[in-house]
């Protein structure tokens, strides 16, 4: 059978859009066309990029290149993840989804970086907690459960969709018995509640969250200080879920008042109760499935963001943990 040989010319607006797209001493070209064909030839002349080859194997790789190009018109930074995440999409037939994906901005912080999902995974979990009154998210670290419920808190508090910011965490690490740390109460839960605060300096900056702070616009606590309260509009986040009793979570989840949102997050492979201990985030999820207003969202390796050799460390440990069962 004759291969379709064929010469296509992929027309870039600017240097700079080529430039961003075939990325620096063109990496990202490189990265792409491996994943696609080898075989493809290509040359640039000016803003063109020239290709040669089987039409097949090209189609994929085009298909990829225009849509870059049409999220970096629509202001979207293309980095070594958007190529690399697209290229996937691609395989799976999914390459339609990359603007719908990587264009949902959810806010942009004060040093002007844009906040986004960066997998479909990651969207899914944005949509949820837009549409629902509660959404319970289990997954691996560096799924961006914690950041992106940060982001989309900030987001609703700028467009006045609530009033305030309810951050919390158990510190289940000390037993939530803190009195042997030094310093006053704040300063003792203040390390269990530390990913809480990046994700506020980072969307707000440090400034105005301490004014919001000292306004009780934005609260950071430990989960004991939830009981009694009743919590209307406003954005509560319940992070580390995982260490939660039952009753915790029950108490947790009573506290949602009107015109608020609470989002709930956990990995369960990190569970650092006693032994004999059931998770309140592992009750929540089969008791509470089937709830009108409650959207429950499961993370994968797929779904991690940080360094690659994370999302391959998560497999080897869920891969001994299926061996020793």
């Amino acid at each position: 059978m004759t291969e379709k040989k064929e010469t296509q010319t992929l027309v870039f607006q600017d240097a700079q859009e080529m430039v961003a797209i075939m990325g620096y001493q063109d990496e990202h070209l490189r990265w792409m066309a491996n994943h696609f064909s080898e075989q493809m030839q290509m040359s640039a002349r000016g803003t063109e990029l020239i290709l040669q080859g089987d039409s097949e194997e090209m189609r994929p790789f085009t298909d990829l290149i225009r849509e870059l190009q049409f999220l970096y018109r629509q202001g979207v930074a293309i980095t070594a993840h958007e190529i690399k995440y697209g290229v996937e999409l691609v395989k799976d037939g999914q390459v339609d989804k990359l603007h719908d994906l990587f264009g949902d901005v959810v806010v942009t912080t004060t040093r002007g970086k844009q906040i986004k999902p960066k997998t479909l995974g990651q969207k899914a979990y944005v949509e949820a907690i837009r549409r629902s009154e509660i959404t319970i998210a289990a997954g691996p670290a560096g799924t961006g459960k914690t950041f992106l419920a940060v982001a989309l808190a900030v987001q609703a508090l700028k467009n006045h969709q609530v009033e305030r910011i309810v951050l919390t965490r158990p510190a289940v690490e000390a037993g939530e018995k803190l009195g042997f740390l030094p310093g006053d109460l704040q300063e003792k839960v203040d390390p269990y509640l530390r990913p809480l605060y990046d994700g506020l300096y980072e969307t707000l900056g440090m400034e105005t969250v301490q004014k919001y702070m000292e306004r009780q616009i934005i609260e950071v606590a430990p989960l004991a200080y939830m009981r009694g309260r009743t919590l209307d509009d406003a954005f509560v986040i319940l992070d580390e879920a995982q260490n939660t009793t039952p009753a915790q979570m029950k108490m947790f989840l009573t506290r949602l008042g009107f015109g608020s949102k609470m989002i709930i997050n956990g990995d369960m492979t990190q569970v650092d109760l006693p032994i004999h201990q059931r998770s309140g985030l592992n009750e929540a999820l089969r008791i509470l499935k089937d709830i009108s207003g409650i959207t429950q969202v499961f993370f994968t390796e797929a779904d991690v963001v940080r360094h690659p050799v994370v999302g391959r460390i998560i497999r080897a440990y869920e891969e001994a943990e299926k061996g020793n069962r």
